[in-house]
């Protein structure tokens, strides 16, 4: 079996699964925010009822609208709170919440072999940790409150395996747009993604939460990564909870095996209006730009804060640019103000938000206008998803956002600092 196939098993009360077997999967952690939440809720309540299965497996997160922006996010995260108060389940609100994929593992919430399902497709962020993460809808969420189970097909997995070595500047988020850009949006559909290889290897946990968040951009159910001594390490300053390591058998069957030579991959964006239309950043021509968001559940972690700072370090943001940082959580928001990060960003002319999804969805703190143009570390970049319709957004890394926010157009990172 493979690496995905084994946590299931090990979740059901069968010794094998194969690919598109139905299965009954118990689940060692659900989550919901404050968008999803609330339609979960009230499916929940009209199951009948009394009290979820197990309150310290539910964790509810209220970020893509918190600090409330408007009376209805704030009756949402009402309801979520007083839900959570009810039944006593773990709940992060304003002043310790995060945005929940970079929160859930900053907390030890995640741990290898674990089955986690979340009210949001990003929830296979915690596929870098060796978890089963996948999103649902809130309906399944609801079932899942109440009984600790999912029913669900199990997928295929793809192997995707990277050689070479990196170069300067390149980083999970630009192999993960270079492999979206080749197999396309539907390129890993109801699949697992297996992330393999010397260079995966060399990636830092923070790169490898960006590479399996946005596996769900190539269509895929999961995107998972083997446990290693940084794995190990990462959780140990986190948890003491005891988990399972799995490992995929050395005749495990793949429905693919694709392979990288990584060597010569320049920075990545992905143009206007898919994850999949990933270029080169010298082949991406002379675009403008009147905003860059750095931030995000797909990078907005103290590595990709430290790699902004990097490069807007004695440097200024462009008059015609707005540029807004948001940091992932209340911890790296103080990590990066105690290790001066933030005061890099003051000076630069850069704006730091309170942890918050906001702009990512074209919710609040950042909402573009008709005809303006972002480029955002974000995971998403379809018509209208950060504003208006008419607004453009461009996908890249932090490297890359800070780079171009200084020069006020998309531009490689080296051209300002070498």
């Amino acid at each position: 079996m493979t690496l995905v196939e084994k946590i299931l098993a090990a979740h059901t009360d069968r010794k094998e699964v194969s690919p598109g077997e139905f299965v009954n999967v118990t689940v060692d952690l659900i989550l919901a925010n404050d968008i999803t939440a609330p339609i979960a809720i009230k499916e929940f309540q009209r199951i009948g009822v009394s009290k979820v299965f197990d309150p310290k497996k539910i964790v509810m997160v209220a970020d893509h609208f918190v600090p409330n922006k408007d009376i209805a996010s704030a009756e949402q995260a009402k309801l979520m709170r007083d839900f959570c108060r009810q039944h006593e389940t773990l709940h992060f609100d304003v002043g310790q919440m995060g945005i929940e994929h970079v929160l859930l593992p900053e907390q030890g919430l995640v741990l290898p072999g674990d089955v986690v399902i979340g009210a949001d497709s990003h929830t296979c962020t915690y596929g870098a940790l060796g978890a089963f993460a996948t999103g649902m809808g809130s309906t399944d969420i609801a079932a899942a409150m109440a009984t600790g189970d999912i029913w669900m097909k199990v997928p295929p997995t793809i192997k995707l395996v990277y050689h070479g070595s990196l170069r300067k500047w390149v980083g999970g988020k630009d192999l993960i747009l270079y492999t979206i850009g080749d197999i396309g949006i539907d390129g890993a559909l109801y699949s697992a993604m297996e992330f393999a290889g010397k260079v995966v290897d060399t990636l830092s946990m923070d790169g490898r939460f960006t590479m399996a968040n946005m596996a769900i951009e190539a269509g895929a159910k999961a995107g998972i990564f083997r446990v290693d001594n940084k794995t190990q390490l990462y959780i140990k300053s986190r948890v003491e909870r005891p988990y399972n390591v799995y490992e995929p058998d050395n005749d495990a069957e793949y429905s693919q095996v694709i392979e990288y030579d990584v060597s010569d991959i320049e920075p990545q964006v992905a143009l206007p209006h898919s994850p999949a239309n990933a270029k080169p950043i010298s082949q991406v021509g002379d675009v403008e730009i009147d905003q860059a968001v750095i931030g995000s559940c797909t990078n907005g972690r103290l590595e990709d804060l430290r790699i902004a700072a990097q490069v807007l370090k004695g440097r200024a943001v462009h008059p015609r640019v707005r540029c807004i940082i948001i940091p992932g959580t209340q911890q790296i928001y103080l990590d990066a103000l105690t290790g001066g990060i933030i005061e890099t960003f003051i000076k630069a002319g850069a704006v730091v938000s309170t942890p918050t999804c906001g702009p990512c969805l074209g919710g609040y703190m950042g909402v573009l206008a008709a005809g303006e143009c972002c480029i955002s570390t974000t995971n998403r970049n379809f018509v209208g998803r950060m504003g208006s319709p008419k607004s453009e957004v461009y996908l890249a890394s932090p490297a890359v956002a800070a780079a171009s926010a200084v020069m006020g157009r998309i531009t490689s990172p080296d051209e300002i600092s070498g």
